[in-house]
């Protein structure tokens, strides 16, 4: 007698196929992603390019294109001018405590420095990925302080001052990146749309600083300037923050040039 075989056999065997074939393919992909991080990282301060990248993984350029776009999106790796690529703000979160300065501790001095000038508090943000994080907070003198965001507090980069300094301070294709990563969350932020946070970050680059106000909080404003390490990297940013009518066109201007002269007179060398 010849033995049948029942149709959810042969429906299950199918499916275990087709989950097969799904890891194989997550398997390759990551495997690829790992490589080109590799190569990213072997690459150091001065970057590689996609030339370099295809033949260092093996890898089609359409393939290379398309893995560096979730690695910069996830902070992993940064475009470096415009044609090369060097490890991100992720992979420096990721080495030891011993290999990088504490940006934290670095910047503690230089905010400071400028809230002691304004009287008005001061914050440090770091990128992560397309998010800000603040590390850092300086209570100024002024009887009314504007502590808009603690240490720790996350937000889309670019709705306050500091990360849209940062922002503005990175490539445009990583700019149109985070804006894109972001946009779903940033009509939360004052009704900000990704058209409206374009124009900031080209207001920004023309100004040299960042200025931005009713979006991250209601009745603040705040500005803002990218700090950079020993390469011209943008590795953090500095903001001050008051309420609006503290903060007319001079007083912005005044406090850009504290942050400024701060940073060049106590990291003169970057951070």
């Amino acid at each position: 007698m010849t033995a049948r075989t029942s149709t959810s056999n042969v429906r299950s065997a199918d499916v275990l196929r087709s989950a097969a074939t799904e890891d194989d393919a997550g398997s390759r992909t990551l495997r690829r992603g790992l490589q080109l991080l590799d190569a990213v990282l072997a690459g150091g301060r001065d970057g590689v390019r996609v030339v370099d990248l295809c033949r260092a993984a093996g890898l089609e350029r359409a393939t290379v294109y398309r893995l560096l776009s979730t690695l910069m999106e996830t902070g992993y790796v940064a475009q470096h001018g415009r044609f090369r690529y060097v490890p991100g703000p992720r992979v420096a979160a990721l080495a030891p405590a011993d290999a990088l300065p504490n940006m934290a501790v670095r910047l503690q001095p230089v905010l400071a420095r400028i809230s002691a000038a304004c009287g008005d508090a001061a914050f440090a943000v770091v990128r992560e990925g397309p998010l800000s994080h603040c590390i850092a907070r300086q209570v100024g003198t002024h009887p009314v302080q504007v502590l808009v965001i603690q240490v720790g507090t996350q937000q889309p980069l670019g709705v306050g001052a500091a990360g849209l300094a940062l922002l503005a301070a990175l490539p445009d294709a990583e700019v149109a990146n985070i804006i894109a990563a972001n946009a779903p969350r940033l009509h939360a932020y004052g009704g900000m749309t990704p058209e409206r946070m374009q124009i900031l970050v080209r207001a920004t680059r023309e100004r040299g600083w960042s200025v931005i106000g009713n979006h991250a909080t209601r009745g603040v404003l705040a500005a803002g300037m990218a700090v950079r390490n020993a390469g011209g990297e943008p590795v953090a940013a500095i903001s001050v923050a008051s309420t609006l009518p503290r903060m007319p066109r001079e007083r912005q201007q005044l406090i850009a040039r504290t942050i400024r002269e701060s940073l060049a007179e106590l990291l003169p060398d970057g951070a």
